[in-house]
């Protein structure tokens, strides 16, 4: 954007459409394109028809669907408007929905056929109009899904009768969009299980996407399969937004990204950008790679001299690269922290990975990097014109809570100025509540949550996830969480029943002896890892969690589920 331009979504999209008309902006895999000047258009009348249904500046929008093209058109149809959008996770189960949409006050909404039996029967005095996001018509209310089948069927020509009237309707003056007006009300999912709407305003959003782009750039020419839920602030701002005022394309599918469903999709499109949660390239790396790098005595000593296990890396992230389409020239990872042995494979494999750590708070980024300069184990270096400093710094290792300033950070927490007065410092320094340490060339490094931390018998401070990334190096693991019981340290487990199922049989094992093999496993290893542990941070037991976590929408393990 020009210098001294406001930073809001309305000059975003007047500046895309100029720059990127006849680009494709949007589109479903296998459907119809839309260009920017299309995206415009539709951009318009839907704003429209928005203020003919009452929707002034600042009232609240809320869009509940799956990825699609009309997601984006209907967010910037509710911003360029001077609303507020208010995105939902599909995830969240339909009583934090309705919690959502009457703590917001949302006036209207968008939402998925397949989400709107979440709707059903709610009785909300607010809500005056619900939009079924696929053709923007208008659902009666009391639909039943049963109903809204049918009305979808007559849905084009209903959205026509009201972009006909819509645009005859004379609209009052809304008043000007300013860059400190807040865009979007986000409800984040926590791993504490406390649901708060986040205020991010046009700078906030804008500011942290354009500030992205000055350690990884992005050009019209680039393609980005889009798997992600767009209502979480890190896809909407690095995989929506950026792209978006690149004038590059953004695809979406209308499945569940598991491998079968991904693989055609990425040899159709050969996306060049992806973002992901490092759950997604792990399970490649567990259930792909590393049974090949282990199969074999022989192999497994290779393994082990570094210039041979660069070269078997080398050729198995080819394999990888293939399976992404071929073209991927950044591979993005973030939400939680990634598997040091997956980074060990994706650094010498020389595959095109980035890791980027932030908040929703704070629009998200923080410190990412570009694939040419990621550092082992690091989240990248802060991002131009956000200030870092790391809070009462251990004296022997630095670590300490980061503290953060800049024009990313939000505006605050909706309805809730307490909770917003204890996140900030009265100097103005947002408090993440993330545990880390900078190194002499200013790269970050997260060491685990502060709410996390555990506190040994004698005052040493734990955290479980440096123990649990331990555990996860193990090939017979998926996920693991460590917690504290009884004043001792346990460990659950969750293990990679494919490969182990896979084995028991080749053996024809009996249920009570693969039971026992399991057990005498996980003693192997508590031992193993208690080895590499300080005295303070050694597992007493650990137990084997049948079942996979319960996950919050970027795939982090809900901790207070378990550690009650």
């Amino acid at each position: 954007m020009k210098k001294n331009e406001q930073k809001t979504f309305k000059n975003v999209l007047r500046n895309s459409i100029l720059r990127y008309g006849d680009n494709i902006a949007v589109s479903m895999v296998g459907g119809k394109p839309i260009t920017y000047e299309k995206f415009g258009k539709k951009v318009e009348i839907l704003s429209k028809i928005l203020q003919k249904r009452g929707i002034i500046k600042g009232d609240k929008v809320a869009i509940l669907s799956e990825n699609k093209p009309q997601w984006g058109i209907a967010f910037f149809a509710i911003t360029t408007l001077g609303a507020i959008a208010v995105p939902i996770l599909p995830d969240f189960h339909a009583n934090e929905i309705r919690h959502i949409l009457m703590h917001s006050e949302a006036k209207a909404i968008f939402i998925s056929q397949e989400q709107y039996n979440k709707l059903e029967d709610v009785e909300m005095e607010s809500l005056s109009t619900i939009f079924h996001i696929d053709d923007f018509s208008i659902i009666p209310p009391h639909t039943t899904v049963d109903k809204l089948k049918e009305l979808i069927k007559e849905g084009e020509v209903e959205f026509a009768k009201l972009r006909e009237s819509a645009m005859k309707f004379l609209y009052p003056e809304q008043g000007s969009l300013k860059e400190d007006d807040v865009a979007s009300i986000i409800y984040t999912s926590g791993t504490t299980g406390h649901s708060k709407g986040v205020e991010l305003t046009h700078k906030n959003l804008i500011f942290d996407a354009e500030a992205t782009l000055k350690i990884q750039n992005v050009v019209e020419d680039d393609r980005l399969l889009s798997i992600l839920p767009l209502s979480h602030s890190y896809e909407f701002t690095i995989g929506f937004l950026i792209p978006f005022i690149q004038g590059a394309s953004i695809y979406y599918i209308d499945k569940p990204p598991v491998s079968r469903v991904l693989l055609p999709v990425l040899q159709k499109i050969k996306p060049t950008m992806m973002l992901t949660v490092p759950l997604v390239i792990e399970k490649i790396y567990k259930l792909r790679i590393a049974p090949q790098l282990s199969k074999s005595g022989l192999i497994r000593a290779l393994m082990k001299v570094p210039t041979i296990r660069k070269k078997l890396h080398k050729v198995a992230a080819k394999k990888v690269m293939k399976f992404f389409g071929g073209e991927m020239k950044f591979f993005g990872i973030g939400g939680a922290g990634l598997n040091s042995e997956v980074e060990k494979f994706l650094r010498e494999g020389k595959f095109p990975y980035a890791i980027g750590y932030g908040l929703t708070e704070t629009s998200p980024l923080i410190a990412g990097s570009g694939v040419k300069n990621t550092r082992y184990r690091s989240t990248g270096i802060i991002i131009p014109g956000v200030e870092v400093k790391i809070n009462n710094p251990d004296k022997k290792t630095g670590e300490g809570e980061i503290w953060i300033k800049g024009d990313n950070v939000m505006k605050g927490y909706y309805k809730d100025p307490d909770r917003t007065k204890e996140m900030f410092t009265e100097d103005g320094w947002f408090k993440t509540g993330d545990l880390g340490y900078m190194d002499n060339d200013e790269y970050l490094f997260i060491i685990g949550r502060l709410k996390n931390m555990i506190v040994g018998p004698s005052g040493e401070n734990i955290y479980p996830e440096e123990i649990e990334s331990q555990i996860n190096q193990y090939d017979n693991v998926l996920e693991s969480l460590v917690y504290q019981e009884n004043g001792q340290l346990v460990a659950r487990v969750h293990l990679n029943y494919e490969e182990l199922d896979s084995e028991f049989a080749h053996k024809k094992l009996s249920e009570t002896k693969i039971a026992k093999q399991i057990e005498e496993m996980l003693e192997k290893m508590r031992t193993e890892v208690n080895d590499n542990m300080s005295s303070f941070s050694r597992i007493i037991k650990m137990i084997e969690q049948h079942e996979p976590f319960e996950k919050t929408p970027t795939k982090k393990i809900k901790r207070y589920l378990y550690t009650l």
